[in-house]
C-alpha cells in the first residue's frame, strides 16, 4: 500500500511539473489598418517547451510569400498618429526589446531584440500553419504584449532598412 501510494504522489508531482513547464496561450490575430482593428484572420498558440517558445500559426486571408513576424512591446493593435497620419498597430510600440539594445538582429541571435521571431510563410492559399521556434522566449516573457505580423519579409537586419525591411504592420494580436 505504501509503495502505491508513493507512485501515485510521484506521478501526480511530475504531472504537476509537466503542465508548469507547458504553459500555453492563445493569441487572437486581426488585421490592422489605419482605421483601426479589423476582422479576425485566424490563431496563433505559444507554447513552452526545452528548445523555448513554439509558435503554432492558424491563420488566413494574408498575403502569400513571406513576413516579419515579432513580439511587440505594448499590448495593443490599435493606430495610432506618426507625422500626422494615422499608422496601423502604431500603438503595440517598438519590437519587445527589454534589454534596450536598440539592434534588430533575429530569434537566434544574442544582443539584439528580443521580440525578433522566425518569418511568417505564407502559403499560396493566403494560410499559414507551418510552426516556429523563438528560443529565447517563454510564454511569460510575451504575456502583456502584442504580437505583430508585418507586410514583407524580415532579413533580421538594420541593414538596409530598419527593423529587417518588414514594412507596414498588417495583423495583430493583444497576448492576454
Amino acid at each position: 500500500m505504501k509503495f502505491q501510494l508513493r507512485c501515485t504522489l510521484l506521478l501526480t508531482g511530475c504531472a504537476l511539473a509537466a503542465t508548469a513547464y507547458a504553459d500555453e496561450i492563445r493569441i487572437d490575430i486581426h488585421a490592422i489598418s489605419a482605421d483601426g482593428v479589423g476582422e479576425s484572420v485566424g490563431t496563433v498558440t505559444a507554447t513552452d517547451g526545452e528548445n523555448g517558445l513554439t509558435l503554432t500559426p492558424d491563420l488566413a486571408g494574408l498575403p502569400t510569400g513571406e513576413h516579419g513576424f515579432h513580439i511587440h512591446q505594448n499590448p495593443s493593435c490599435d493606430p495610432a498618429e506618426k507625422e500626422g497620419s494615422m499608422v496601423a498597430g502604431l500603438s503595440a510600440g517598438g519590437h519587445y526589446d527589454p534589454e534596450g539594445t536598440s539592434v534588430h538582429k533575429g530569434p537566434q541571435a544574442e544582443g539584439g531584440h528580443l521580440g525578433d521571431l522566425p518569418k511568417l510563410v505564407v502559403a499560396d492559399d493566403g494560410t499559414a500553419t507551418t510552426p516556429v521556434m523563438a528560443p529565447r522566449l517563454t510564454v511569460a516573457d510575451i504575456n502583456g504584449r502584442a504580437m505583430m505580423i508585418h507586410a514583407h519579409g524580415d532579413n533580421y537586419s538594420d541593414d538596409p532598412k530598419p527593423l529587417g525591411g518588414g514594412g507596414a504592420r498588417i495583423a495583430c494580436g493583444v497576448i492576454k
